[in-house]
């Protein structure tokens, strides 16, 4: 029997681990993910020291981002190594240079595991419920034909990231979608094996 109370502390901490990001502490951030972890959002999908990797890039860019995170859902397998988080966060951000921004409303789907004691991220996905521009010194065009390209739930976040040079390469999960569902089921299968 594992101790839950300990490991919904630690999955805490873990989840809210992602402010390092938006610091730039990148060893901190690293230590997140297990050495196989991976993550798929948005700009980037592969390893998560990769990720880290492109995240350095995107720190030294006119691209700025924060990330407000709520308390995980936890779901713990049966022997307590494993958990699958469902968190809510906001990311906001801004290309300085452009003027643009937007707010992001989505959903971390994490899959964690503890190994030698330790939780970390396996795999990192998000489902994207809602968005919007944001225009930090006022009014700016938007190429509509750009934002049309995109699921309207992150159409604002994938226009500032392609104008920010770090395109989307497919279509991501949005709330309710197929994509919610496939992912969802996947995880429940991966918990239980």
């Amino acid at each position: 029997m594992h101790d839950q109370h300990n490991d919904r502390q630690q999955l805490n901490d873990l989840i809210n681990g992602w402010m390092h990001r938006d610091l730039g502490e990148w060893a901190q951030l690293r230590d997140l993910f297990h050495p196989d972890g991976t993550i798929e959002i948005t700009w980037f999908e592969g390893l998560g020291s990769d990720f880290v990797e492109g995240s350095m890039r995107m720190g030294a860019s006119d691209l700025r981002t924060k990330h407000l995170i709520a308390t995980p859902a936890v779901t713990f397998n049966a022997t307590g190594n494993k958990a699958i988080l469902e968190t809510n966060a906001i990311i906001i951000a801004e290309n300085v240079k452009l003027n643009i921004g937007c707010e992001c409303h989505n959903r971390f789907y994490d899959l964690a595991e503890k190994r030698d004691g330790v939780w970390r991220l396996f795999h990192r996905q998000s489902v994207y419920d809602m968005g919007t521009f944001t225009f930090p010194m006022g009014p700016v065009s938007i190429d509509q034909s750009i934002v049309a390209k995109y699921p309207r739930e992150y159409a604002a976040l994938a226009y500032l990231l392609e104008q920010s040079g770090f395109p989307l390469g497919r279509v991501f999960a949005t709330r309710g979608s197929d994509l919610e569902a496939t992912m969802k089921a996947e995880a429940r299968r991966w918990l239980a094996a």
